[in-house]
Formats: C-alpha cells, sequence, structure tokens
C-alpha cells in the first residue's frame, strides 16, 4: 500500500496553528460541525440518488452515527452519504479554497475567546475545528455511485502535513476518526455527546445515532447489560412544523446552525404558501453582517428542498442580489425532484416564489421600522448598504425600498435619522426638491460650502455617506414626485425668483468671468455664478447626471476608466475676493497677478471638493508669496 505525503497550503498550517492554540470557550462546536458535513454529504447522495438509484440502494436508509471508544481513545463520525475519492479528498482537506479564509485568520487574531468559536462554519473550515480535540484525525471515504470504487484514507496530526492511502471500505460514505487529546477525553462520554447533538443538531433531518449500553431484563428475568442503537434526535424537517407549536429557542437554533452565527436572529420569518403554488419558508434576517458579504464569491439565496430532499444548499435564483443576506429554507411541493440550477433560471414557479419572499421580507422589515425602530436601527446599520442596491437593481420596488433607508440630515445631527417620507412632511411652502449632498463625514457634509445657500432657506439637506449613494440616488430620481437633488451637481435652482438681479450681476461680472474661463481653458466647462454659495467665494459643481469627485475618484481607484468632464466652476459674486478679482479684471485685464488668483481660486475649489491640486507645489509657492506681499503691505 503506497503511502503519499503532502504538504498543507500555507494558509492552512497558520489557520490550524492559530485554531489549535487559540483559547475557545465553546470548542464543542467541533462536533456541531462534522455532524452538518455529514448531514450535506447525505443530502449529495439523496439527491445524486434520483438519478441513480443504485446510490440509495447501496447506502441503506440515510443516518448519521457517532462512536466512542473510550480504550482507543477515538470519537467517530459517520455517514452513509456521497463519499469522496482519493483526489476529491486531497482538495477538500488539504486545501481552503475560500476568498475569506483570511478574514477568518484575522478574526481569530483579533476576537475575544467568547464570540471567535461560531465564526468557524462561516468560511467552509468547520472540518478543521476537530483539532481542537484532537490530536491526529484519520479520515476514511468511498465514493457512492461506483460498485468499484477505491476507497481513501487521510490522516494528519496537523503537523503541517498530511498523507493520503488507499484503504478498505465496505460501503459507500465517510468516517472521521478523531483522535481525543488527554485533556479532552470528555467529548467520549455518552451524556457529552447526548447533550452536544441534541444543542446543535436536533433539527438534522437525519437519525444522528450512537450505539448506548444499557440494563435490560433477559428472558430469564436476569439483569443484563446490552448494547443498542439510539436516535439523538428528534430529526423533523423544522420548517414543516406548524408554526403556532414552535418555540423561540427551537428557530434560534435552527439559524446558528444553517447561518453558523453565534447569536440569535433579528426576525423569523416562517410561513405556508398556498393555492396555485404551495411552498414554505422559513427565513431568518441576521443580526450581524456575516463577513464576505461583499466578495464577489459569497453564496447567495436560502436552501433549496423540494418535497423535503435538499435540491442546492443555496439558491440564488429565489433571491436578489440585495437581500443576500437572508437565510433560511425554501421547500416547495410543485418543482419536479431533479430540478437544475438551468431549469431554475426560466421557471415560473421560481418567480412566483421569488416575488412572494420579497414582498414577506420587505413588509417584515417595514413592519419592523414601524414597531421596533430600535431592533430596525440596529439591523439598518449593518445591512442598509445592501439594501439600497435594490433602487438600483428592482426598479418596480423601487419606492417600497427607499421608504426602508434611513439618513443623516443638517437637521438630526450625526446621532439620528430620518426617512424621506419625513422629509417630505417637514418641506417648507416653496420647495420643489429633495436636496441631499454625498460625503465622507456627517461634519464634512454641514459644513460643506455647497450647502450654504439651502442651510440659509432652511431647506434639510439629506446626507448621504456610502460611497454608492449618489449612483442608487440618481436612479431613484424622484420620491412621491418630488425631485431629488445632488447639492454637488447642476444648479439648485434657488434665485429662481431673482431674476432681474440675476441678470445684472451677469452683466457686471460678465468681464471677469470670460477672463477666468480664459485662463483655465480645458479644465474647467464654464464660469457662471453661483445659486448656491454664501460665505465661499468658489466651488466646482458637476453637470446634472454626471458623477460626483467621490464617485469618480472610487472607480478610478477600481481601476475602471472614467470618461473626462470638465467640471463648472461657480463664483459667488457677493464675496469680498470676487469683488476684488472683479476691480482688476475692470482696471488691468488678465494680468499675471489676476492670473495667479484665478489659479488659486481653481485650486480652493478643488480642495472644497474633497480633491488635491493639480500642481501642489505651485500652489503652495504662490500662496506663500501671496501672504509675503500681504505682510508687507500691512508692515
Amino acid at each position: 500500500m503506497t503511502v503519499e505525503k503532502y504538504e498543507f497550503k500555507a494558509e492552512v498550517r497558520e489557520l490550524l496553528g492559530l485554531m489549535i492554540h487559540s483559547l475557545y470557550s465553546h470548542k464543542e462546536i467541533f462536533l456541531r460541525e462534522l455532524v452538518s458535513n455529514a448531514s450535506d454529504a447525505i443530502d449529495k447522495a439523496r439527491y445524486e440518488s434520483l438519478m441513480d438509484g443504485s446510490i440509495a440502494a447501496a447506502a441503506g436508509p440515510w443516518k448519521i452515527r457517532i462512536s466512542a471508544d473510550r480504550e482507543a481513545g477515538t470519537l467517530t463520525v459517520s455517514d452513509n452519504g456521497i463519499g469522496m475519492t482519493r483526489d476529491e479528498i486531497i482538495k477538500a482537506l488539504g486545501t481552503i479554497a475560500h476568498s475569506g479564509t483570511m478574514e477568518f485568520m484575522k478574526s481569530l487574531r483579533e476576537g475575544n475567546a467568547t464570540d471567535r468559536p461560531e465564526l468557524i462554519g462561516q468560511f467552509g473550515v468547520g472540518f478543521y475545528s476537530a483539532f481542537m480535540v484532537a490530536d491526529r484525525i484519520t479520515v476514511v471515504s468511498k465514493k457512492a455511485a461506483s460498485a468499484d470504487a477505491q476507497a481513501a484514507a487521510w490522516e494528519s496530526a496537523a503537523d503541517g502535513a498530511f498523507t493520503v492511502t488507499e484503504a478498505e471500505k465496505v460501503s459507500p460514505g465517510t468516517d472521521v476518526v478523531l483522535h481525543v487529546k488527554e485533556d479532552e477525553k470528555k467529548y467520549l462520554d455518552e451524556w457529552e455527546i447526548r447533550s452536544i447533538t441534541k444543542k446543535y443538531s436536533d433539527y438534522i433531518e437525519y437519525p444522528v445515532v450512537m450505539d448506548v449500553e444499557r440494563e435490560r431484563e433477559n428472558a430469564g428475568g436476569i439483569k443484563e447489560k446490552v448494547r443498542e442503537e439510539e436516535t439523538l434526535n428528534a430529526g423533523k424537517a423544522l420548517w414543516m412544523k406548524d408554526k403556532a407549536s414552535m418555540a423561540e429557542n427551537e428557530y434560534h437554533e435552527f439559524y446558528r446552525h444553517i447561518a453558523h452565527d453565534a447569536g440569535d436572529p433579528a426576525k423569523v420569518i416562517h410561513y405556508r404558501a398556498e393555492g396555485t403554488e404551495e411552498f414554505v419558508a422559513l427565513l431568518f434576517i441576521p443580526a450581524k453582517a456575516p463577513f464576505g458579504m461583499f466578495y464577489k464569491d459569497f453564496k447567495i439565496g436560502p436552501a433549496l428542498y423540494v418535497k423535503r430532499v435538499q435540491i442546492m444548499d443555496h439558491c440564488e435564483q429565489i433571491i436578489p442580489e440585495y437581500l443576500r443576506f437572508v437565510k433560511g429554507v425554501v421547500d416547495s411541493s410543485d418543482l419536479p425532484l431533479n430540478v437544475s440550477r438551468e431549469m431554475l433560471q426560466n421557471n415560473r414557479h421560481v418567480e412566483i416564489i421569488r416575488k412572494n419572499i420579497v414582498k414577506k421580507v420587505l413588509d417584515t422589515l417595514e413592519e419592523m421600522k414601524k414597531s421596533e425602530y430600535d431592533a430596525y436601527l440596529a439591523f439598518y446599520k449593518e445591512f442598509g448598504r445592501v439594501l439600497k442596491e435594490g433602487i438600483h437593481y428592482d426598479f418596480g420596488r423601487r419606492e417600497q425600498i427607499a421608504d426602508l433607508l434611513l439618513f443623516h440630515s443638517t437637521k438630526t445631527g450625526p446621532s439620528s435619522f430620518t426617512t424621506f417620507s419625513d422629509y417630505e412632511k417637514g418641506m417648507p411652502a416653496g420647495q420643489e426638491e429633495i436636496y441631499y449632498i454625498p460625503a465622507a463625514a456627517y461634519e464634512e457634509a454641514v459644513k460643506s460650502p455647497y450647502i450654504e445657500r439651502l442651510k440659509e432657506r432652511g431647506y434639510e439637506v439629506l446626507v448621504m455617506l456610502d460611497d454608492i449613494d449618489d449612483i442608487i440616488m440618481s436612479g431613484l430620481f424622484e420620491y412621491r414626485g418630488k425631485k431629488l437633488k445632488s447639492a454637488l451637481k447642476g444648479d439648485v435652482g434657488l434665485d429662481k425668483a431673482e431674476g432681474p438681479e440675476k441678470e445684472k450681476s451677469k452683466e457686471e461680472f460678465g468681464h471677469l468671468m470670460g477672463l477666468i474661463k480664459e485662463r483655465l481653458g480645458e479644465k474647467v466647462k464654464e464660469v457662471r455664478l453661483s445659486g448656491r454659495l454664501k460665505d465661499s467665494p468658489c466651488c466646482l459643481v458637476a453637470e446634472e447626471g454626471g458623477l460626483d469627485p467621490k464617485m469618480e475618484r472610487l472607480m478610478k481607484a477600481m481601476g475602471q476608466e472614467v470618461p473626462p468632464s470638465a467640471r463648472i466652476l461657480e463664483i459667488n459674486p457677493a464675496h469680498p475676493l470676487i469683488e476684488t478679482m472683479k476691480t482688476l479684471s475692470e482696471r488691468e485685464g488678465l494680468t499675471d497677478a489676476l492670473g495667479e488668483y484665478v489659479e488659486l481660486l481653481y485650486d480652493q475649489a478643488l480642495l472644497l471638493e474633497g480633491s488635491k491640486p493639480e500642481d501642489p507645489a505651485r500652489f503652495a509657492q504662490t500662496l506663500a508669496k501671496l501672504m509675503v506681499e500681504s505682510a508687507r503691505h500691512f508692515s
């Protein structure tokens, strides 16, 4: 028999080291993970058996067996599921192909001992948690669906390497044998195994069995010890139970199982749809955002069952991406058992399920916002950014989603929130648009020169702090007939009633604006008088429909090509600096001194929008020169 030795990938070695040498308050979680893996393996075998009946025949009744051998010091978790080939066992147990691995290891290094254990499952590394209680693990597996499949044995002591050999195994499935550490032998006790299984895996659909020793009377009335198989879990599919008979802790335990979350969910949605389309949904809205939610390969969608047979562990077709935080199970009676991912894409039943689920989740969030505001606020701080994506991707429900959004504003302060509905109700007479300003921080927004006149008029301005807000709000466009208007783009139109005065100012400052445009050239699209400035001399604004500077910088940082777009320079005719420049332009024209003023004005506008001067060195030199001249004037 050939023994092949392999080195673990570097990230696996580091992970094992962190896991073994870190302190955990819930080491028992390893058994939950092994039982869950066994359940998944049976799910896969069950699904394959729909096309190949020999798989079920060879496996016999589906079950998960736990065996404790105190003399040998081993704990074995066995299943009669799909099993693995030699190559599959190397790939599954020798590498961790998951983008969140580094995040998981970071959480191990930085988290507190009390909040780390249940993070394991979030990154597909549950198997390795067994090394918390075992100094050596042996895995023997045989692939189902092949009568002559060769079994393989994998073994490692978490010392940086593992071995793989051929093995003998009669039936398909997988045995995970833990050689338990001396100081962890409590996990070989029947009551401990029973307690952990009841706590974490009572809702597993398949029987979790163990041979136990009991005292029984024989035919002669003499008591003797016998070993008999006993089922440790209830085994009923939780979502099929009547909602009225469910206890809150049952929901919470099931949520922890499927979401691998240490805490309780923020909301449980359990309902049965009947009529033309029948299905059962047990959905959970988490209280905390899972790691990797913004990774491209984050798994989306509840598990899909058909008549209690799992078809997919994550069915992305039945939930939109902006609700990707929703966890749970959907069990349909109307889908065929052999449904494939390709068939789901254009399946009428799936589309009905999807619409029903989306409506239920959004209605639940709306009710939560009305009647449990504090809980909703906690949810929104975790998932609000994701929820906003629905405005962009779900056009038909954009206003319903908009009603769920919360914002800081110039009137709420940085600690409170308002809504579109509350904003609309508080609009003063004469205000026609809903104003907002994208910003990196609340204080930056409320002090921005872009909203000086808006604040003077008493208009509330919504503060948008997420980097995607400008695109999202542009997609929403309006709310209940009120147009959404960015303070950074276009003409805010606050001086519409001042037509004659505005025309007079244009005439007075026309010569200066022409000289500024001449000096700046293609750097700006045009120069115009501002209707938004009160105390500041100038600002740069994008055209209506253009990108705001924050979004433009973000896209460039992501490596996306952003078409060049010159901004509009707005000047404040009431500012002393602009008055002085007008006087200079009328007296001397475009002199070198006025040209320097224009360049400084433009650089100042760049700074105000969050950009840096085009030539920082020249900007500093010119500013220093003017400061020296000013100092001489007063000396």
